[in-house]
């Protein structure tokens, strides 16, 4: 799944367990402006390190999937938990984008040798 939005917030990465870390990034989604969402996505592991080149205010394309759980407590009550776990993060404008040039600059083939090997 993907979806695009601003960069809300960042957050720090934690150390949950010793093998375990995550990191979490806020994106405010506008499909209606009058009702901004702000959707909570979840990066584990190495994937953490793809939320350095963002900035809050970033406009940025999240790929993500949605993960479901079931977890009993002790007195046997069933809770379910969404996540939307981020795996690939492209941005778009601000900060954090690459600068690529409008155009590709000309090549100059004066100084490119005569001999041509080529058999056609």
């Amino acid at each position: 799944m993907e979806i695009k939005g601003k960069v809300y917030e960042v957050s720090a990465t934690q150390q949950v367990t010793d093998s375990l870390k995550k990191r979490e990034l806020i994106i405010e989604y506008i499909e209606n402006p009058q009702y901004p969402e702000y959707l909570k996505f979840e990066a584990i592991q190495d994937r953490t390190a793809l939320i350095d080149a963002v900035k809050v205010g970033d406009d940025v394309e999240v790929f993500f999937n949605l993960k479901g759980r079931k977890w009993t407590d002790k007195t046997g009550k069933v809770v379910y938990f969404n996540t939307l776990q981020l795996w690939k993060l492209n941005v778009l404008s601000g900060a954090g984008a690459a600068s690529t040039p409008e155009y590709a600059p000309p090549v100059d083939i004066s100084s490119a040798p005569d001999d041509d090997d080529l058999p056609f």
